[in-house]
């Protein structure tokens, strides 16, 4: 598996075709799921309870799945437990249980490699300055990372330079902002938060202030839930045109990912879809069966990655509905599945770092 990956890595993240992607997906994730079912008895156990025969997988949508709630039930490990170097944890509001990811040092390392390629075939390999729209804070425990410190800590890899716009009690620091952009004039900036902090913490503070940002040389990457801004009526073309006439901004790419699968992102393009890397696929499911759906089909989504090693999540079916809107064929020119996510599926748990976060503001 380490050598399919490794030869994978040195190939472009959007550069191959179905037939191309297809094999290589098949021949990783068939590997994954039998060293799962030979090194994690919980899940070798699911395996046996529902008769799955390991050798019988075709395609893709033939691997199980877990759903993704069961790291919040079960410690999931697939390697020894003293090879874990990490926990990572999901989002979560006062109360609920969190989900825990192990990892060791050989996944942990591979996320990173593909975070950087895939984000860096975006938005280029060189370093640039980072404004990280969010608090130092989220970054206490190095051996323990929430969902949000996993994402800044990912995304500071194409930092040169990096400062935080808030400061440890969520406030807007208009001193630390100023010295930034002051100290970086002229240059390309990235700027990375989550979706309804950047709107609650950064739009909503320069419209208060009546503060003039020239931020059209910045590029924003964000992620995270839209339930609280679409509960405000603010729709991702709404964000978009008001972060313009705030601050000039033109580049804004919104990422889907998640915690149980750090590494393996959905980018959107240019033209406003979410796309599978040669790293990942997505597997759409009617709701009522857990059958395949066709393309354009909207049902429930099912991740897959070649990432997850020391733990069996290379095949999780989440709590988000969404459709495969094509592949192969995005005007953009990137190959693979592209996508568009709705949103939480009616009484699913909020677990998206900004609606976990927007969950205060009810």
């Amino acid at each position: 598996m380490m050598m399919d990956l490794m030869a994978i890595l040195a190939t472009e993240p959007f550069r191959l075709d179905k037939q191309e992607k297809s094999s290589r997906l098949m021949s990783g994730l068939s590997d994954l799921t039998r060293h799962h079912y030979e090194n994690c008895e919980p899940y070798r156990n699911i395996l046996t309870a529902i008769g799955f025969d390991i050798n019988s997988i075709s395609t893709s949508s033939d691997i199980p799945f877990l759903p993704v709630r069961l790291f919040k039930e079960l410690d999931l490990l697939s390697v020894p437990r003293d090879e874990i170097v990490k926990t990572m944890t999901s989002s979560g509001t006062t109360g609920q249980t969190v989900s825990k990811i192990y990892l060791d040092r050989e996944t942990s390392a591979n996320q990173m490699k593909v975070l950087s390629k895939i984000v860096t075939s975006f938005i280029g390999g060189q370093r640039m300055p980072m404004l990280i729209l969010d608090t130092p804070s989220v970054l206490k425990d190095r051996a323990m990372f929430s969902a949000r410190g996993a994402g800044i800590l990912g995304f500071s890899l194409f930092a040169s330079d990096k400062a935080f716009a808030l400061d440890d009690n969520m406030e807007f620091d208009h001193a630390v902002i100023d010295c930034f952009l002051e100290k970086h004039r002229g240059k390309k900036i990235l700027l990375f938060g989550f979706t309804f902090m950047i709107w609650q913490h950064f739009y909503k503070e320069l419209i208060k202030r009546d503060a003039s940002y020239d931020l059209s040389l910045a590029i924003l990457i964000h992620g995270g839930g839209w339930k609280k801004l679409a509960s405000e009526a603010i729709s991702s073309t709404d964000f978009r045109k008001c972060l313009h006439e705030v601050c000039g901004i033109t580049r804004i790419h919104d990422y889907y990912g998640m915690v149980e699968q750090t590494g393996s992102i959905y980018m959107e393009c240019e033209r406003g879809h979410l796309h599978t890397s040669i790293f990942s696929d997505v597997v759409v499911r009617r709701p009522i069966d857990f059958s395949p759906a066709p393309f354009g089909e909207r049902g429930i989504v099912e991740v897959l990655s070649l990432l997850p090693r020391s733990y069996p999540g290379h095949a999780l079916l989440t709590e988000d509905e969404g459709v495969v809107l094509g592949e192969d064929d995005c005007h953009c020119g990137r190959l693979g599945k592209y996508i568009k996510i709705f949103g939480r599926l009616k009484n699913a748990e909020v677990r998206g770092c900004s609606d976990t976060y927007a969950s205060r503001f009810s």
